[in-house]
């Protein structure tokens, strides 16, 4: 999940703010960030909407190249 982390730090927030936000605890999220667990297939739809990016995003910390 390199881009979790990536486009937290962008957006200036931390861990315990969007783990308040996403309704998970901060372990929970740092673990995610840190690759410790994966996040459902539920929860990756909400991250992506939180943060407006996309899924691949998430995980790459790349987006799909515009053609």
């Amino acid at each position: 999940m390199i881009g979790l982390k990536k486009i937290r730090k962008q957006k200036k927030l931390n861990q315990q703010k969007v783990a308040y936000d996403l309704h998970i605890s901060r372990e929970c999220l740092s673990y995610y960030e840190n690759g410790k667990r994966e996040p459902s297939l539920d929860l990756l739809l909400e991250m992506s909407k939180y943060f407006n990016v996309s899924i691949n995003y998430l995980i790459t910390g790349e987006e799909f190249p515009k053609i």
